[in-house]
């Protein structure tokens, strides 16, 4: 049975709502918490990435 769009369009509204009724805006601590965790994330995996590249340009296979 497949659904036409009409009824994936309805489908996905509907599930939409049910989690917008859920949702609720973050307080400011778990805003601070989640933005320290994203940046640490984001450092991470820059050092990382420079880390690869001076391996890479010391061994002379990097460009």
């Amino acid at each position: 049975m497949q659904l036409n769009i009409g009824e994936k369009l309805g489908s996905f509204i509907a599930s939409s709502r049910r989690v917008l009724l859920i949702a609720r805006k973050p307080t400011w601590q778990e805003f601070q918490t989640m933005a320290k965790v994203t940046g640490i994330g984001i450092l991470v995996i820059a050092v990382i990435g420079y880390i690869v590249y001076l391996v890479f340009s010391l061994a002379g296979l990097g460009a």
